[in-house]
């Protein structure tokens, strides 16, 4: 698996269990629900963090926006992407 798909998953995971974990805080708040979402969430953001971080020829920018909670990986993505279509490949030089 790439780091790419490893932070696309990370990314969806993080922001999945934050949104389930506020609506959980805003409607019934089941303490077991958080007890749950809340280390998942925790676990999804480091994943998140550290694959952005060992991720090679990532920008700074990337690493730096890995670090914003619920959508950081989102903006790392974002980033990654557009410094992957801005580098032209190895066959192309």
């Amino acid at each position: 698996m790439t780091n790419l798909t490893v932070l696309k998953l990370a990314a969806a995971a993080e922001a999945i269990t934050v949104t389930l974990l506020f609506a959980n805080l805003l409607t019934v708040h089941w303490p077991a629900a958080s007890s749950a979402l809340g280390p998942t969430h925790g676990t999804a953001y480091l994943v998140t963090v550290v694959t952005a971080l060992t991720a090679t020829n990532a920008p700074a920018k990337a690493k730096w926006l890995s670090f914003v909670p619920a959508v950081g990986g989102y903006l790392a993505l974002r980033v990654l992407r557009s410094h992957a279509s801005a580098v032209p490949a190895a066959s192309e030089r």
